[in-house]
């Protein structure tokens, strides 16, 4: 068993042109102040000094803070918000200084962990219901998931979307032998179904309703897949929480984040209008479908245990699938933030992971 994730070639390339320019910028707005100073069982911070910055990389919550006029209130200055969201991508954006703090599934952690990237979580929302489906390329005679068998899937096990594909394969009572996992990163997952490279792919909106919206007529189909990735996670490099007026600003960004979410949640019209149509050009009538479809009211624990056993579940099942190495994944949460979210939201906005 390899001791590290592997990833092809392909996998591994960014989008060279966007990304070349967060990176450059990276290097010049992130790497000043990062001199470390504070142990990763110091106490955090709770003021944040005056001429902290941070890169975010959470495109949502810059549309909610703006939406909701709270962008002015953050209490210190963001360097810029880079739009890196795949998770590999986001692994070579903390590697190159070029973004703080970053929002993905737990996923991308676990895969930094296991190629040497020392970053930790240090907010977590939960999530009960599955958000992703499994989309067929046009003309597929796949109808149904125990057609799944010997088909090509669209797999990046760095991402949630591969673990999703795991956590079907084996609700099907399938393994990745009975199948053909074509490795690429998720951004390339619909130019890959559109060419019939792959058969399936693993989707979330709103990229599903555009995807069947122009293949439909084709005969390209929306599976349902009852895997769940079950946390939506903030995370920043070691490096960067042992900068003492980053680990601050982090400590106060997390309630704007998570009062974000709320307000999106509460109005949903305002959000749909902001978001699905303004920011991804979909209609207002597919930004309602969509919200009715598959969201979910925010959760935020007070205590990780149950995050941490999820995410051990995960760091299980990659490693039974021959990627890495099993790991403790109580390594890769940064208890000290531990109740900022939910200390910042609503009781109604507090939960457990359901696993």
């Amino acid at each position: 068993m390899s001791s590290s994730l592997v990833s092809s070639a392909g996998y591994r390339r960014l989008t060279r042109a966007a990304f070349a320019g967060v990176v450059a910028l990276g290097l010049a707005s992130c790497s000043s102040g990062s001199s470390g100073g504070l142990a990763l069982d110091d106490a955090v911070p709770d003021q944040v000094p005056e001429g902290a910055s941070l890169s975010v990389s959470i495109k949502t919550t810059r549309l909610q803070l703006e939406a909701t006029g709270k962008i002015a209130d953050l209490p210190f200055t963001v360097s810029d918000w880079p739009d890196v969201s795949a998770g590999p991508d986001v692994i070579q954006a903390f590697r190159g200084n070029a973004v703080d703090l970053a929002t993905n599934a737990a996923i991308p952690p676990i895969q930094a962990h296991a190629t040497g990237l020392d970053a930790k979580i240090v907010a977590v929302r939960e999530k009960e219901q599955p958000q992703y489906v499994l989309a067929t390329a046009p003309g597929s005679d796949i109808a149904a998931l125990p057609d799944l068998r010997g088909k090509k899937i669209a797999f990046s096990p760095g991402q949630a979307q591969g673990v999703v594909i795991l956590r079907t394969l084996k609700a099907q009572g399938l393994t990745t032998n009975d199948v053909q996992l074509v490795e690429l990163p998720s951004p390339q997952f619909l130019t890959a179904l559109q060419s019939k490279q792959v058969d399936v792919a693993p989707l979330s909106e709103p990229t599903v309703t555009k995807y069947l919206n122009q293949y439909g007529p084709d005969g390209a189909k929306a599976l349902q897949t009852d895997a769940v990735d079950a946390l939506t996670v903030l995370w920043a490099p070691v490096e960067v929480l042992q900068d003492p007026a980053k680990a601050a600003a982090i400590k106060a960004f997390i309630p704007f984040w998570a009062r974000g979410e709320i307000w999106a949640w509460e109005n949903q019209d305002a959000w749909i209008q902001k978001y699905y149509v303004e920011s991804e050009q979909v209609s207002a009538e597919d930004g309602k479908r969509i919200v009715a479809s598959v969201g979910q009211r925010p959760s935020y624990p007070a205590n990780w245990d149950a995050a941490v056993e999820w995410t051990q579940d995960t760091v299980q099942l990659l490693s039974d699938a021959g990627y890495f190495s099993e790991f403790d994944a109580n390594e890769l949460f940064d208890r000290r933030f531990e109740t900022v979210a939910a200390d910042a939201v609503p009781a109604e906005y507090r939960g457990g992971v359901q696993r």
